[in-house]
């Protein structure tokens, strides 16, 4: 071998064994990965010696199934799954922490453990290709046998990827993320169906989140943007290139609001078969909403493609019971290049905008829509103005959701307590007859209405019903 031949061969070995140095596969740890034992101690300890080491990756091997319950990431840290490879959740809820920080909606306590766990880390990553499953099946978890924990909570954490996973059966919300900073999630699949409350990625007083390329199958909101903490602003948030289906809201922006919620879009999404809302934005507690952009949206068979409302409600579990924060304001909304197929559904598809009396929703611009409803308003349907306001005494504590209002007197936009709303090249298609009106507004100032089209008609202005 020459002396040019051996160098080269020596510098790659040290490389080769420098990036081997950085793997920590949890076998070697003790793990016995047959699907049954619980792992926990081997791979923790591999993260431990992982983060000790400086960083690098713990590996969940190929072919692999691995039980745990708690498992705690830290600085510098990748959980690599494997092509092939399970990370599986206990089906014992006392393998699991108490230690892993709270759900921080009243009422819900039953939900504070969880099965992966970062608090005050730095630059951790989940990837691999692989699969976490959370177990979380009804007869493994429920209040009954002490609660259902989530899947993941990273809490005051900066600097994480989180790609190229599948996260499947969470007993719980798949995740928490609380306080981050620099997230950035790419090319995942969540499906949780097996239980209740399955939101999928719940951002809380988060800063800098991309979220791009992913799928979402769930038993709640896919997405949520929250504030709990005043003080911890979730500003800067793209959602981009995902798709959405689930028994509730493909993306809830708010309820815990009592930070500001701000400086969001979100682009080239599809929307499918949602039991409630596509767009979701509810401001109840003492932040401000504001500056947000959605382009871009098809949907199909989502009832309410917009719902938004403007309302006072205690959703926090650190606000005292009882105790209402005062609300700010919520203004700077742009919608457009919007198109919906509800054709299937039945007359309750309308877009649903609502303010409070005396706090309007403010700067609203809806652009470029094309929506296909059923139709079937009935005449007593268009009279309809007796239509309950979120009032305490009709929230009884409980979320402004639609319910509570039921039937609207429009067949495709209604909305209320508004100042300053532009709608331009708004197409309504009806499959069946309809007696309401294509757009009722009501309480609502600094209006523009433009090139509103009901089955290819164009309106005339004193069609568009505003009282």
């Amino acid at each position: 071998m020459k002396i040019s031949q051996f160098i080269c061969f020596a510098i790659c070995s040290l490389f080769y064994w420098q990036a081997v140095a950085t793997d920590f596969n949890v076998l070697d740890y003790g793990a016995k990965a047959d699907g049954v034992t619980v792992d926990t101690r081997a791979v923790q300890d591999a993260i431990d010696a992982c983060t000790k080491n400086g960083g690098g990756r713990v590996l969940i091997p190929a072919g692999k199934t691995v039980v745990t319950g708690t498992i705690y990431l830290k600085d510098f840290v990748t959980l690599h799954i494997e092509n092939g490879a399970t990370l599986l959740g206990s089906p014992n809820y006392r393998d699991y922490a108490t230690d892993t920080h709270k759900n921080m909606y009243k009422n819900e306590p039953h939900m504070d453990r969880c099965l992966i766990f970062a608090k005050d880390a730095r630059s951790i990553a989940i990837e691999g290709y692989g699969t976490i499953d959370g177990n979380g099946h009804q007869k493994n978890f429920n209040k009954k046998k002490g609660g259902r924990p989530m899947m993941i909570r990273f809490v005051n954490v900066k600097d994480i990827h989180l790609n190229n996973i599948t996260l499947i059966n969470p007993a719980a919300w798949t995740s928490a993320w609380l306080y981050c900073d620099n997230i950035s999630v790419s090319g995942i699949t969540i499906i949780s169906r097996v239980n209740n409350n399955g939101d999928g990625l719940d951002f809380d007083g988060c800063t800098n989140v991309r979220v791009t390329n992913s799928n979402f199958d769930n038993s709640d909101d896919s997405i949520c943007l929250q504030a709990s903490r005043p003080d911890k602003p979730c500003k800067n948030i793209t959602v981009s290139n995902c798709h959405f289906s689930t028994k509730w809201g493909g993306m809830r922006i708010g309820l815990l609001s009592r930070g500001n919620i701000e400086s969001v879009t979100v682009t080239n999404c599809t929307f499918k078969d949602i039991q409630d809302s596509g767009l979701k934005i509810q401001q109840c507690e003492g932040g401000e909403m504001k500056n947000m952009v959605f382009s871009n949206l098809v949907m199909e068979n989502v009832p309410r493609p917009i719902f938004m409302t403007f309302a006072q409600q205690r959703a926090s579990v650190d606000t005292p019971e009882g105790q209402l924060e005062p609300l700010k304001s919520m203004h700077n909304f742009s919608f457009s290049n919007i198109v919906v197929d509800n054709s299937k559904l039945d007359k309750n598809s309308t877009f649903f905008l609502t303010g409070f009396p005396g706090h309007r929703i403010e700067d609203i611009t809806i652009t470029d829509v094309q929506f296909t409803v059923s139709g079937g308003g009935t005449v007593e349907d268009a009279k309809k103005t007796d239509l309950k306001e979120y009032t305490q005494e009709v929230l009884n504590g409980w979320w402004p959701e639609f319910s509570l209002v039921g039937t609207l007197p429009a067949s495709g936009l209604y909305a209320r307590h508004i100042n300053g709303l532009v709608v331009d090249n708004f197409s309504i298609k009806t499959i069946n007859e309809d007696q309401r009106a294509p757009i009722v507004l009501k309480n609502v100032e600094n209006v523009e209405v433009n090139r509103i089209y009901l089955n290819k008609k164009k309106l005339s202005k004193d069609q568009i019903q505003n009282n």
